[in-house]
């Protein structure tokens, strides 16, 4: 039943990321030909924003060391934005000798994570990523920055508000296009989230440039999204299925499902564009070739059959 709320945008982009975020923790490595099929069929239940891949060094990903081979093979997609992934400047000249158009930079809040992550500082981060930004920029490339840890950190604890608007707005300054805020390990709560995207407008970053990107490892995933779209939040990261976690970050569970998104989405009269059917059926499909159940809710809801032991 759709019952529409006041205050609330009439359309949210969904940024899907299971592609990459997703599977990149997968323990098994999926064949190349299954990511492009999973990729093909999110494009065709209505996504119109799919992160395809990462160029990370393989050692570091495995599970993504066929970013080369991968990508050609949704040449075929159109109309569909496939963003990838770029750690450093190698990683640039792979994804543009490509043809890709959008990548991102992924840097963090903390201190901890970003020598777990990135073997640096933050602000020697952000020196890495100056040089990727400004390539990018150069060849029109859209330019995506994802800030993890921005409500909390497995080793320091709760982030202050003040530390992560600073990357943020550095990222921003950088000439990021988008900024994604991420609740790596699940410990955001609305309120939270609230004070972080006002403490961001007050520094010049508007909403139209924020996306968000939340784990529901305490189940706060959705309500979390509702409060950034009572803010004026239209892009939301979701994972088909509830794919993904963080490798380096053990306490990160999965992400917010894409269609428990969806459905919630739909309830409130949000236009996504997505077909439910569709986007459930795949999640369904890749579960079967993972060889175990969809963590998503929703999923489990409209295909109960297909997670009976």
């Amino acid at each position: 039943m759709v019952v529409p709320a006041q205050g609330l945008p009439a359309s949210v982009r969904i940024h899907e990321v299971g592609a990459r975020d997703g599977l990149q923790n997968e323990k098994a490595v999926v064949p190349t030909e299954i990511k492009a099929e999973f990729i093909h069929r999110l494009a065709e239940a209505g996504l119109t924003t799919i992160e395809a891949t990462s160029f990370v060094h393989p050692k570091w990903v495995p599970q993504l060391a066929d970013a080369e081979r991968l990508f050609p093979l949704l040449d075929d997609i159109e109309g569909v934005a496939l963003p990838v992934l770029v750690p450093n400047e190698r990683g640039l000249d792979r994804a543009l000798a490509l043809g890709a158009d959008r990548i991102a930079v992924f840097a963090s809040a903390t201190e901890s994570f970003a020598k777990a992550n990135l073997n640096r500082t933050v602000d020697e981060s952000l020196g890495m990523f100056a040089p990727v930004v400004a390539r990018a920029k150069e060849q029109r490339v859209h330019v995506r920055g994802y800030l993890s840890m921005c409500f909390g950190d497995p080793w320091e604890g709760a982030v202050p508000v003040h530390q992560v608007v600073r990357v943020a707005k550095s990222l921003m300054d950088l000439g990021c296009d988008e900024l994604s805020l991420g609740d790596t390990i699940g410990v955001a709560t609305p309120a939270h989230v609230r004070s972080l995207l006002a403490a961001l407008n007050e520094e010049g970053v508007p909403t139209s440039a924020i996306g968000v990107h939340f784990h529901d490892t305490y189940g706060q995933a959705l309500a979390n999204t509702l409060a950034a779209l009572q803010h004026g939040v239209t892009t939301v990261d979701a994972s088909a299925g509830g794919l993904g976690g963080c490798p380096y970050a053990k306490s990160a569970t999965g992400n917010l499902a894409t269609e428990d998104l969806v459905w919630m989405l739909q309830g409130l009269g949000i236009d996504t564009g997505v077909d439910l059917g569709r986007l459930t059926a795949t999640s369904v499909w890749l579960a079967e070739r993972l060889g175990r159940p969809s963590p998503s809710r929703t999923v489990r809801a409209l295909s109960p059959d297909s997670h009976k032991e």
